[in-house]
């Protein structure tokens, strides 16, 4: 099968995952995957693509994720990781599509405007 490398995107999170044949190994940024995502349900968001699809410990995965917060990068792998198991078997993307886990989210922070306090809040005003 050989390694299967997907890209997943979040907000500005932007995040490569390398999938192989292997064991269940899952390391993010050269550290152990639960010590990059300490929290329960960031876990739970990465490992999302692989228990629905009852790959958990088929495969090893290699994850470089950079940019956004924590939130953002758990949800680009978890991206990256659906498209992979698309890759994998092509059953896999009957499973995944209804949960959204192919959908990438456009939702991006709105830029600010000059002029304005924010991008959308403007400076206070004064009649007189």
């Amino acid at each position: 099968m050989g390694v299967i490398h997907k890209i997943g995107r979040r907000k500005t999170a932007v995040a490569r995952v390398y999938v192989t044949p292997g064991n269940g190994t899952i390391t993010v940024n050269k550290r152990e995957f639960a010590n990059y995502f300490p929290t329960a349900t960031l876990q739970y968001k990465v490992l999302q693509p692989l228990s629905m699809t009852n790959n958990v410990e088929s495969f090893d995965v290699k994850v470089n994720v950079y940019g956004g917060g924590a939130t953002g990068q758990a949800e680009a792998v978890r991206m990256a990781l659906s498209r992979a198991m698309c890759e994998v078997e092509a059953e896999n993307r009957g499973i995944l599509k209804p949960e959204g886990l192919l959908t990438r989210d456009p939702r991006m922070v709105e830029r600010k405007k000059f002029g304005q306090k924010k991008a959308r809040k403007r400076f206070q005003f004064s009649k007189r």
